[in-house]
């Protein structure tokens, strides 16, 4: 078994800052990098939950990893390198990247959860011991206008993406962790929607639920009060979340929370100088090409069955009313980030292209 060589993208030095970290994650589409002294000996790793974690604490980015990483990482020394061990470390532990270290303890590569399963040609889901049963509802009845002249013909559920359709895409993340059940919320052109699911080759189901009108991004969702028990999952079909579902919904349920929204940290680089000046003009600062690091709404969420109460019938109502309604009646909201490479947003014409290159990237 061929060890994974090391390279800047996925080791990091504790002095370095979280925000750091965040891009090398992004960089590497790793969930894991491992931290290293001067001298390559491993101290600890780093993973994207560690890093959630710290976020949800409300902690600056700039601060170091020092005190965030894991210091009692899971590892495998080079003499221990055999298909069966390696395997069973990765499942029984559920780690994604298994630093390898020599006598020195100094890294000298990495194995990932992706090459190990492949070189056996395993051909298990991506997530083995973290099945799900719970229902999955796809929001499909837009007209897409962002996405015009497709949209007049086609439904954006439809339009191509890594030589599928979006919405195969959607369903193939979600049965990662063989999650069986789909509804589909139907409007414009949904009949050509139901039509080309129906002619699939399925190992899921699929029931469509059909507007009379259009009814926003979460009136619709009224439609499953009583056809839906629990907590379920809630995705544009414009949209693709790559993340650990049964993490999240383990995070959903630990805080009792009646919605969460999966959000995306995001990394904006404005191209101009900045100045900041007070009354009469006088500068007091000018900062060149500033970043910002912030937490945006992705379009996929964890909702309870009872907040459908809360939806009216037959009216067009959007999530954000959904959610400031829930919050008016002291309901729990939470959130739940995941890395920018991990959310792709099809929804428009220069996100569409945007999304494109970072899998051709990837």
């Amino acid at each position: 078994m061929k060890v994974q060589q090391l390279s800047s993208d996925i080791t990091i030095y504790p002095h370095e800052s979280v925000k750091v970290a965040l891009k090398k994650l992004d960089k590497t589409a790793r969930k894991v990098i491992i931290v290293i002294d001067e001298n390559n000996k491993l101290l600890g790793t780093l993973s994207d939950g560690d890093v959630r974690r710290y976020i949800l604490d409300n902690r600056s980015l700039d601060q170091s990893i020092q005190g965030v990483f894991n210091t009692v990482p899971v590892f495998v020394r080079d003499e221990d390198i055999f298909e069966k061990n390696i395997k069973n470390i990765l499942i029984n532990k559920k780690i994604e990247l298994l630093p390898v270290i020599n006598c020195d303890k100094k890294v000298s590569g990495y194995l990932t959860w992706d090459q190990v399963f492949e070189l056996s040609n395993d051909t298990h889901n991506n997530y083995i011991g973290r099945e799900l049963d719970i229902p999955v509802v796809i929001m499909a009845g837009g007209k897409g206008t962002r996405l015009e002249p497709f949209t007049n013909i086609f439904p954006k559920a439809l339009i191509p993406f890594e030589g599928r359709t979006i919405l195969e895409v959607i369903i193939s993340e979600f049965r990662k962790h063989d999650i069986k059940n789909y509804y589909l919320t139907l409007n414009y052109k949904g009949a050509i929607i139901e039509s080309y699911l129906n002619c699939l080759d399925k190992e899921y189901s699929v029931e469509y639920i059909r507007e009379e009108k259009f009814l926003g991004t979460a009136g619709s969702l009224k439609l499953l009060e009583n056809k839906i028990k629990g907590p379920f999952v809630v995705s544009n079909c414009d949209i693709i979340v790559k993340a650990d579902y049964s993490d999240v919904l383990s995070f959903h349920n630990k805080h009792q929370a009646s919605l969460t929204i999966l959000s995306s940290i995001q990394h904006y680089k404005i191209p101009y100088g900045i100045v900041s000046f007070k009354e009469g003009g006088e500068v007091t600062e000018i900062v060149e090409k500033p970043e910002y690091t912030f937490t945006i709404n992705t379009g996929v969420y964890i909702i309870n069955d009872d907040v459908l109460k809360y939806i009216p019938s037959n009216k067009n109502f959007d999530m954000t009313d959904l959610i400031s309604i829930l919050l008016k009646n002291n309901k729990k909201v939470i959130t739940y980030p995941v890395n920018e490479n991990d959310y792709f947003d099809i929804g428009q014409w220069d996100e569409y292209k945007k999304s494109i290159n970072k899998t051709e990237l990837n």
